[in-house]
């Protein structure tokens, strides 16, 4: 696979974050180059030993010799002299002579003996010279073939991809997000949702985070020329109507779900209460009214006010007023009545510039919904939960189409209501639309929905302690996942964001002509890296090096988890896949990312090296590994 390849987003494929995985080990140091032995000589102080005790064996040989030549000259003196007759000076002679000659001979002998034993040493020691040459020159061969492995290793370990794309599994058609920081959602949803729009999809953001998550995303798309459409509410509700063209009964649906927003989540009572009540106040106005005089004939249900302020003000006629005060009996069910529509004016109050300015925006594949924090919590609440029913209604009224074409995420889904959930939930399976629900606390109503249906789940940072005992046994408690130093200091270098607000867009005026037809991938590469953060700070800390620590699944390593790292779960038909994945977009910028899942890119044969992430099906784990002595916390271990 070229490099090119490793960077080429896959239609279809729905990512979620980054994998770290090392497929070649660092093979450390190079091979040692051997070192040649010290030249050696024979021994000179053997030799002279040998010599030595060569002497001390011919020194009685040499004694006799020198007394034989001594004698030897008296017998030629006697003789010359007459002191002996010759015959017997010759006799003596010829006697020296013989004795001579057997010490001379010894002494020749242990001469030749000596020499042999020297010239012997010296053949030995020439055979081990001629041993160890050749050792050396097989260690040099040896060693040149280690070190051009060696060289193969390194250039592998260098050249490696180290961080793998983690994709949505087939069939999977929700992700539910628990815990995390602002910085951490700003990196999924960019994340997300960037992929997705260099894939060709659509992607609509509600953002009731009130931090403002979508930003980087709406910075990225606007530089990649895709036009965000960007609503604030309440200031955008002007430009706003996601009702129109709805019927009484929806109307009236999506009105009684955002009343109750105050209500207890099991509470149903109330709910099919105002339903009743506000689809026969639609029928008074033949179906369809805007808010205004929606609340205008609540105010004369309830009683609330002087209704002739309305009909000065032309929200509703005389006609209508008296359909509307004689619309139910009277007795104790008035007071019930009274109640609920009192109750509905006053939320619906809220949305009464719904829709009341329409402006002719432009197309575009990015929309982003959120609600301002300058607002009251209980108005954007309110307006949440609009925003959620409408758009739960448009989409039960669209066509089913490509499964992940259209991509809703919405940020800090607990603060909407259960049944609102399941609403949205249920139309969104029905037309294959992408959900991303992301919970910053895990509240019963949120235990309950966490991955239930075709959905994923992945697990962020969770301060609560309670959240993060629940999602440790979600996981499975003491296992053992690999975070990368990357993550780490990623992280750590990019925070919150600070004034978590956007920029309307609404109010542009709309272009002649939309230019807005997607990015490439290299474009989208280079605009993470110059618009975002994250893409800014990930280069930085790209250079520090390379390294990771072993993470083991526990409450309080939940709750220390670095903002990007999300343990990402889903089912399988071999059992439970569990993998710690990076949502920092940042990474697509890196040379050492491969846009393929790592069991595609580095195939069956390297499957080993991945840490152990299934879980049988019966709930029994493997056994685990020989890893040795657990690291201490918070250190890196450099891969060796």
């Amino acid at each position: 696979m070229t490099a090119r390849e490793a960077r080429l987003l896959q239609p279809g494929r729905v990512y979620v974050g980054w994998r770290y995985a090392q497929v070649h080990d660092d093979p450390g140091p190079p091979p040692k180059r051997p070192t040649p032995p010290e030249m050696e000589h024979v021994d000179g102080k053997w030799a002279a030993s040998q010599r030595q005790k060569e002497n001390l064996l011919n020194r009685p040989l040499r004694m006799v010799a020198g007394a034989t030549g001594v004698g030897a000259v008296l017998f030629i003196v006697a003789g010359v002299t007459g002191t002996l007759p010759w015959e017997f000076a010759i006799a003596g002679l010829v006697a020296c002579a013989v004795i001579a000659l057997i010490t001379g001979y010894s002494m020749w002998q242990g001469e030749k003996a000596l020499r042999a034993r020297v010239a012997e040493e010296k053949e030995r020691f020439d055979r081990k010279q001629d041993d160890r040459r050749r050792r050396l020159e097989a260690a040099h061969a040896e060693h040149a073939r280690a070190y051009q492995e060696w060289q193969h290793r390194r250039e592998a370990f260098e050249s490696q991809h180290e961080w793998y794309a983690v994709t949505v599994p087939q069939g999977v058609d929700r992700v539910d997000i628990a815990g995390g920081t602002l910085a951490g959602w700003s990196a999924m949803v960019t994340m997300m949702g960037a992929a997705r729009l260099a894939s060709g999809s659509q992607v609509t953001v509600l953002d009731l985070s009130e931090g403002a998550v979508a930003k980087e995303l709406v910075e990225l798309g606007d530089d990649q020329g895709e036009r965000p459409l960007v609503w604030v509410l309440p200031g955008d509700l002007p430009q706003l109507d996601l009702t129109h063209g709805l019927g009484p009964e929806e109307l009236a649906d999506v009105l009684s779900l955002v009343v109750s927003v105050s209500e207890e989540q099991a509470s149903t009572r109330d709910l099919s209460f105002d339903n009743a009540i506000l689809e026969r106040v639609l029928g008074v106005f033949g179906g369809r009214a805007s808010i205004p005089r929606i609340t205008a004939a609540l105010r004369a249900l309830a009683q609330v006010g002087d209704p002739r302020d309305d009909l000065r003000g032309g929200l509703i006629t005389d006609e209508e007023l008296a359909k509307i005060t004689t619309m139910f009996g009277r007795g104790a069910a008035d007071r019930v009545v009274i109640e609920r529509a009192w109750a509905l004016e006053s939320q619906l109050r809220k949305l009464e510039k719904l829709g009341s300015s329409p402006t002719l925006l432009p197309p575009s594949r990015l929309r982003v919904i959120t609600t301002d924090r300058r607002a009251g919590v209980l108005t954007n609440r309110v307006l949440g939960t609009y925003v959620a029913a409408a758009l739960t209604h448009v989409l039960r009224a669209s066509k089913r189409g490509e499964p992940w074409g259209h991509t809703f995420i919405l940020c800090g889904a607990e603060k909407l209501r259960g049944d609102v959930l399941d609403r949205l939930i249920d139309s969104c399976e029905a037309t294959s639309t992408g959900l991303v629900l992301m919970y910053r606390s895990i509240g019963p109503h949120v235990k309950e929905r966490l991955g239930r249906g075709h959905a994923a789940v992945g697990f962020m940072r969770l301060g609560n302690a309670e959240d993060a005992r629940f999602a440790a046994e979600h996981i499975g408690a003491e296992r053992l996942l690999e975070v990368a130093e990357l993550t780490e200091k990623v992280g750590d270098a990019v925070a919150d964001p600070k004034d978590g607000s956007y920029t309307s867009t609404v109010g542009r005026p709309a272009p002649s002509v939309f230019d807005g037809m997607g990015a490439t991938e290299d474009a989208l590469q280079d605009g993470i890296g110059r618009v975002t953060a994250w893409g800014q700070n990930t280069s930085v800390a790209a250079d520090a090096g390379k390294g990771s620590r072993e993470l083991a699944v526990e409450p309080h390593e939940l709750q220390q988890l670095p903002p990007t790292a999300m343990i990402f779960t889903h089912a399988e038909p071999s059992g439970r896949r569990i993998i710690l994945v990076d949502a920092n977009p940042g990474i697509m910028t890196l040379p050492t990312a491969n846009i393929q899942e790592y069991e595609q890119a580095t195939g069956p044969s390297r499957a080993r090296h991945a840490k152990p992430d299934i879980t049988p099906p019966d709930g029994s784990r493997p056994p685990a590994p020989n890893i040795g002595p657990p690291p201490e916390r918070l250190d890196f271990r450099k891969k060796k």
